[in-house]
């Protein structure tokens, strides 16, 4: 008779819950979700902070890419694509990968009576912590790639250089707090709201998650997903702008606080929310899809997909 001891025990050639191979297992799934799913956005993206840093450059986002098409061709739309493409990769790793770890560690380990919500709120915020260190400078050549005009540099090794070269390494990191700041509460209303909006859809369709295959499940992933990020990117919004704005008009030797106040002084509040409804589409669309492809990673592996539990 098999016990239930038995039944917890990973099976042969399957991955063991919550052990070193399925943390692995979750930072890989969290590269291939991030780094192409936001380089497929790069146009959202480009035509986004140009216009959080000049809202008059362009009369409409359907304007600006074709005055760009126009000019620069496809290779112009895609502007940026390559820090990226590398940043974002290794900031899905560790939002997805980490998140994994503290929430086993938080929610099963050091406080197993936590409510749920705190514990998905506290792991998502550490992970986020740690991923935006490897995010940064990627984010700092993107930003300087895409707002200026003639552009900064022309590809990541480019630009990457000539930061170095003008401020230093720490010219990659003068971003970072802002970053922090859209970042962590982004990643915070991502993974709880998900994990709510999850479990509401099993609870609302009447039966245990387990009682549905693969495709359907990674179905309630992609509409959880969308749910997630609407509200991402309202919460995130304005450090966004900022990120945006402090990366291209920052003056050599201002502190990051001085800085803010001075752009805040000349966008006013109605400044933070430029590019809103452009964002709310990028950001709903490509958390949708992360959701998908992480959840699917995960189903292929023979793992069981994020939430519902």
């Amino acid at each position: 008779m098999t016990s239930k001891l038995d039944k917890m025990k990973p099976q042969k050639g399957k991955i063991e819950l919550f052990s070193g191979t399925y943390f692995a297992a979750c930072t890989l799934g969290g590269v291939i979700a991030c780094g192409p799913t936001h380089t497929m956005v790069t146009p959202l993206d480009l035509v986004k902070c140009r216009r959080q840093v000049d809202d008059k450059l362009y009369k409409s986002n359907t304007s600006a890419w074709k005055m760009i098409y126009r000019q620069e061709g496809l290779r112009g739309v895609f502007f940026g694509w390559s820090p990226t493409f590398v940043g974002y990769s290794l900031q899905g790793a560790g939002k997805y990968g980490f998140y994994e770890v503290f929430k086993n560690l938080y929610g099963d380990r050091l406080a197993p009576n936590m409510n749920k919500t705190v514990v998905y709120l506290a792991a998502s915020a550490s992970a986020e912590f740690l991923a935006d260190l490897a995010l940064c400078p990627l984010e700092a050549v993107k930003v300087r790639m895409q707002t200026t005009l003639p552009p900064f540099a022309h590809n990541l090794r480019d630009g990457f250089g000539k930061i170095v070269a003008q401020e230093g390494y720490a010219g990659l990191y003068k971003g970072l707090f802002p970053l922090w700041g859209r970042q962590i509460p982004y990643t915070m209303v991502k993974f709880a709201s998900f994990e709510a909006a999850v479990a509401k859809i099993y609870k609302t369709l009447g039966k245990p998650k387990e009682s549905y295959n693969g495709l359907q499940q990674t179905g309630v992933s992609f509409l959880g997903g969308y749910i997630a990020g609407v509200g991402c990117a309202v919460v995130s919004h304005p450090a966004d702008v900022m990120v945006s704005k402090l990366n291209s008009d920052r003056k050599a030797g201002e502190g990051a606080v001085q800085a803010m106040s001075r752009i805040y002084g000349k966008i006013g509040f109605p400044g933070l929310w430029n590019g809103l409804p452009v964002r709310i589409f990028m950001i709903g669309t490509l958390t949708a899809f992360q959701w998908l492809i992480y959840d699917s990673f995960k189903v292929y592996l023979g793992l069981p997909t994020t939430g519902g539990h």
